[in-house]
């Protein structure tokens, strides 16, 4: 009997088991296993063939697309390293993560020729380039390191490139993805995730989420984000379909899809959240086929959640949290939301949690630390970053293996369950006080006409730091900002009390559709 250990081995089982059930739907695109299998292990032999070595690191630069699932698996049945940027990536950051992974190729659409330019000039290894799209379109200066991809694996694998078997084959311990994460601070750093990092974490999750062969995921964000491409790899693990959409930003399109292609499952974020929440035709939609939403990326405000619940009343909720740096770490039962809307659960299948304090020791109940996290999903460290994964990956009390030392604090109540308060890098610190941005967002975001909130230190010689919230108001909202202080100083400590109120259309993003403080501290 075969036991999958490798991610691109689920790929050729439910290939396997399933050849002709639609394995992805991509725009007018339907794929079949079969066809996905082949365009994948045909993309394989010409990676093989024009260099590609076990470990090498292949970055695809491409938008949500059915050339990024196959490059993906392409790249691991070559015994490489996927490293999937954002498509709208600029050059400068696309040449840091060319020159930072040591990329042999580049894969990528003629429509990113000039951001492409710009980037490999700046490069000193060399990289041959995969191109998607017409080839009239692709540079004169880089044709000499370009290579088509109609002439590897045309529109439903029905090219003739022959697929080849490769030796030696990879094992769980290999790295199979770099996953580039920009962090608070500084350049974007690459999570090293093995084999068994991955199908650990994938399996953990497809466990609580009780998926099964006949779900359709619908997928929406960029597989640039783990949260994204971990739909994709679990999916396949199971046998179901992924609807893969370039982004959220036309929702309507979005949800006429759940109902056309009888969606079961649909992950969302924070911002599709606030923008579902501003619409006031969504009776329109038929949402029967749906079973279940996972929230991720940040935590919902209770607020928000009631408000969920009430537009699928049918629909169980899953509120989860995670890092990039572990994949998941813990999720709350759709059972328990009624009981402790605030919690973000226990930790999932196969993983341990702790909250410790500064000195290492674990905390009692109630009182706030520092979520600490063990288990197989913890994934390697940052590439070429020792410093930097000493600081967060520090040794476990057994068999020498290591533990994710998060930066977020934490509490769990006398049941166990997980509280989110904060990041320590997104704590406020005013008139002596540590104060919760998320508390305060909480707060505000309880009153009926509020959609979004960010709150967000400002240097202040006085108080250390001025409390400043941005708020988005439903387009029908009458409240003022001082609507919004009245508030505030109703429920929260004096202290906590925002010292400005800034009421905003829309709140900066990042290209993985969080909310970009950074931004709003520099505005």
């Amino acid at each position: 009997m075969f036991f999958p250990t490798l991610v691109q081995d689920y790929l050729t089982l439910s290939a396997q088991k399933f050849p002709s059930k639609e394995a992805l739907i991509c725009g007018q695109q339907r794929w079949t296993y079969a066809a996905l299998d082949r365009a994948s292990s045909q993309l394989a032999s010409v990676l093989v063939e024009i260099g590609v070595q076990r470990q090498d690191r292949v970055v695809v630069f491409l938008d949500n697309s059915s050339e990024a699932v196959i490059s993906l698996y392409g790249i691991l049945k070559a015994m490489g390293v996927f490293v999937i940027v954002n498509g709208a990536l600029k050059a400068q950051k696309l040449a840091y993560v060319l020159k930072d992974s040591g990329a042999t190729v580049l894969i990528t659409h003629t429509s990113k020729r000039n951001v492409v330019s710009e980037a490999i000039n700046q490069l000193e290894q060399s990289c041959q380039i995969i191109w998607v799209g017409p080839a009239g379109d692709i540079p004169p200066t880089l044709t000499s390191t370009a290579t088509s991809w109609e002439d590897i694996c045309g529109q439903n694998g029905t090219t003739t490139q022959q697929a080849k078997n490769f030796a030696p084959r990879s094992i769980d311990v290999d790295l199979a993805a770099l996953i580039y994460t920009s962090g608070s601070t500084g350049e974007p750093k690459g999570v090293m995730s093995t084999h068994h990092n991955m199908l650990s974490a994938a399996k953990s999750i497809i466990q609580y989420l009780e998926n099964r062969e006949d779900d359709i995921i619908l997928d929406v964000l960029p597989l640039s984000f783990d949260y994204g491409l971990y739909q994709v790899i679990m999916s396949v693990i199971f046998g179901g379909t992924i609807v893969l959409e370039k982004s959220f930003v036309f929702l309507h399109l979005i949800l006429s899809q759940i109902q056309a292609e009888r969606v079961t499952g649909f992950p969302i974020v924070p911002t599709i959240l606030a923008m579902l929440l501003k619409m006031e035709d969504l009776k329109k939609y038929d949402f029967g086929s749906l079973r279940y939403l996972t929230n991720t990326g940040a935590a919902l405000p209770v607020e928000h959640i009631r408000q969920l619940r009430n537009l699928f009343p049918d629909v169980k909720l899953y509120s989860m949290f995670g890092l990039t740096e572990c994949k998941r770490v813990c999720y709350l039962p759709p059972d328990q939301l009624d009981q402790r809307p605030a919690s973000v659960g226990q930790a999932m299948p196969n993983c341990e949690v702790f909250i410790l304090d500064e000195t290492g020791q674990e905390v009692a109940p109630g009182v706030t630390g520092e979520l600490v996290i063990r288990g197989s999903n913890v994934m390697k460290g940052y590439w070429n970053a020792p410093e930097l994964t000493a600081k967060y990956y520090k040794p476990d009390r057994y068999l020498g293996e290591m533990r994710l030392h998060s930066g977020d604090y934490f509490k769990k109540d006398e049941d166990g369950f997980l509280y989110f308060i904060g990041r320590k890098d997104d704590m406020i610190k005013s008139k002596g006080e540590r104060i919760s941005a998320k508390e305060i967002e909480n707060v505000i975001c309880e009153m009926k006409g509020v959609t979004e909130v960010a709150v967000v230190g400002l240097p202040d010689e006085i108080l250390g730091q001025a409390i400043k919230a941005f708020v988005v108001l439903h387009p029908s909202s009458g409240l003022t900002e001082n609507d919004i202080l009245k508030h505030c100083s109703q429920q929260l400590e004096p202290y906590a009390v925002p010292k400005f109120i800034e009421l905003v259309k829309d709140l900066p993003r990042t290209p993985h559709g969080k909310i970009d403080k950074k931004l709003l501290k520099n505005s």
